[in-house]
């Protein structure tokens, strides 16, 4: 669906994308995920035909969007910002104006329906709760009747709740066929509904893959948690993992590497007679991925702004 090969932008001597590739494949979601400033955005929007590349080639559907924008705009839907609706103006008229566009478009009513706004229809879009403005933009996306979906920090500014409606939504998308490009700096997001997913920063792709795959890649440390009695501490010590005390609680965690780590904790309190409870266990994750590699996460970065 998407092929992207060497892509590198330049201004003047700063790259904010350096000789990156990659592909989509049909259905798929695939996930970017890096800081503000790491080339997420100038990435997408040379897939789109926003803008031209120095070098490299990107290929959609067999075109070139930017030589060839007109025909990439009828296979693609991209999500808008809140920031580019009228406020004064109706959901219907805002849906009615985007399916003039195309002429093969979807009816902005069954979207509606299908997407839980339909008793919205005849309010004013600055009446729309945020998660509804987002299911709003994601109509938008999908009236042309797209093939690829371009979504841009999705779920930025939504309660839970909204934001795991929202990956629901999108799984469904998938699930009838489209292909989604999800451009995100929340770690839980894309690791709940991304099929593979590129890091960047600096404008080059540090890893990509699969979360497991990037996750074994590293070869990262789990932590094992759980109570038991005080006394036992010292028993514990000698397994020769990474131990930690919570001040004034009886909850230990214990941090390791390999596949059969918790195994060994498990079999080692057993064997020593370690009586335990609320046994919990994190793997690593993107997060930790991130800390690895950068010292700091995507969603740090966003908060200090």
């Amino acid at each position: 669906m998407i092929n992207v090969d060497s892509l590198s932008m330049r201004y003047g001597d700063f790259y904010a994308v350096d000789n990156i590739s990659f592909s989509v494949e049909k259905q798929e979601i695939f996930g970017i995920i890096g800081s503000n400033g790491a080339g997420k955005t100038s990435t997408v929007e040379c897939i789109e035909g926003l803008r031209k590349a120095s070098s490299g080639s990107v290929d959609v559907m067999g075109y070139n969007p930017w030589k060839e924008r007109e025909k990439v705009n009828q296979l693609i839907g991209v999500q808008l910002q809140e920031t580019l609706y009228q406020d004064r103006a109706k959901v219907y008229e805002i849906c009615e104006l985007f399916q003039s566009f195309y002429p093969n478009h979807l009816s902005y009513e069954d979207l509606l329906e299908k997407l839980g706004l339909m008793e919205k229809r005849k309010a004013f879009v600055s009446t729309l709760s945020g998660g509804q403005k987002q299911k709003l933009a994601i109509v938008l996306s999908l009236i042309s009747n797209p093939k690829i979906v371009f979504l841009d920090e999705l779920t930025t500014g939504l309660d839970p709740k909204t934001r795991h409606e929202m990956w629901d939504m999108i799984l469904n998308l998938r699930q009838n066929g489209l292909t989604i490009v999800l451009v995100s700096h929340f770690m839980d997001e894309v690791e709940a509904i991304c099929d593979r997913v590129a890091i960047m920063d600096k404008g080059k792709i540090l890893s990509m893959g699969t979360v497991s795959d990037i996750t074994k890649e590293y070869d990262l440390k789990q932590k094992v948690s759980f109570r038991t009695s005080l006394n036992n501490i010292e028993k514990i010590e000698k397994l020769g993992s990474e131990i930690y005390l919570k001040n004034n609680s009886d909850i230990v965690t214990l941090s390791g590497k390999g596949d059969d780590y918790l195994n060994n904790v498990i079999t080692y309190l057993s064997e020593n007679n370690i009586s335990y409870t609320d046994l919990d266990v994190k793997k690593p994750g993107l997060e930790d991925v991130f800390l690895d590699l950068l010292g700091y996460t995507p969603e740090d970065d966003n908060n200090k702004e």
